[in-house]
C-alpha cells in the first residue's frame, strides 16, 4: 500500500534557453526510464504526463516517506546527467549548447526553478491534465492529444499503459 503525506503536484520542467533537446527521442526516452525506475523503487506516483520539445509537464506525486523536493531533484539530477553522457558519447558539438559558467557545474540542462504546483481539487486536477495533454495539440503535431506517443493521453483513452509506469488518477 502506497502512503504519503504529500500532494498530488502539477510539475514542469524547462530545457536550458527552451532549447529543443527533447526533438530527439534519445532523450524522452531517458525521462521514461528514469519515471518507470522512480516508480519501481516506490518513491512516485504517475499520473499523467508530455514530453515536448523543450519541456516536460508531470502530475506526480511522491510516496512512501519521499518528499516531492527529494523526487524532484533526483529525477532532474539524474536525468540531466544521462543526457550529458549520452551527448557527450554522441554529440560533444550539441553538448556545448548547454556549457554554463557556474561556480557548481560546468553543464546544465534543465532551467533552476522548476514548477511545482500542488493540486488540491478534481477540478483543478482535470485542468493541468487537460492542458498537459492538449499540449502536442497546440504544437501542431498531432490533432488528437492521444495520437501523441510521448503522453498519457493515449492511457486515459484506453487504460493500455504503454509504459509501464501510469496509475490512473482515480486510484
Amino acid at each position: 500500500m502506497i502512503q504519503t503525506e504529500h500532494h498530488t503536484q502539477f510539475f514542469t520542467a524547462t530545457i536550458l534557453e527552451w532549447k529543443h533537446l527533447l526533438a530527439d527521442d534519445t532523450y524522452k526516452e531517458i525521462i521514461v526510464n528514469s519515471l518507470r525506475f522512480l516508480v519501481s523503487e516506490k518513491r512516485v506516483v504517475v499520473n499523467s504526463f508530455v514530453i515536448m520539445s523543450n519541456h516536460i509537464h508531470l502530475i506526480w506525486q511522491a510516496v512512501n516517506g519521499f518528499t516531492p523536493q527529494q523526487v524532484q531533484h533526483s529525477f532532474l539530477k539524474f536525468t540531466a546527467q544521462q543526457i550529458k553522457f549520452n551527448l557527450q558519447r554522441n554529440n560533444p558539438e550539441l553538448l556545448e549548447a548547454f556549457h554554463v559558467t557556474a561556480a557548481d557545474r560546468e553543464y546544465q540542462i534543465w532551467e533552476r526553478n522548476a514548477l511545482s504546483i500542488d493540486l488540491f481539487s478534481d477540478d483543478v486536477y482535470l485542468q493541468k491534465a487537460d492542458y498537459l495533454h492538449y499540449n502536442p495539440v497546440e504544437a501542431g503535431l498531432c490533432e488528437k492529444p492521444e495520437d501523441y506517443y510521448y503522453s498519457s493521453a493515449r492511457f486515459y483513452k484506453t487504460l493500455i499503459d504503454q509504459f509501464g509506469f501510469l496509475t490512473h488518477w482515480r486510484e
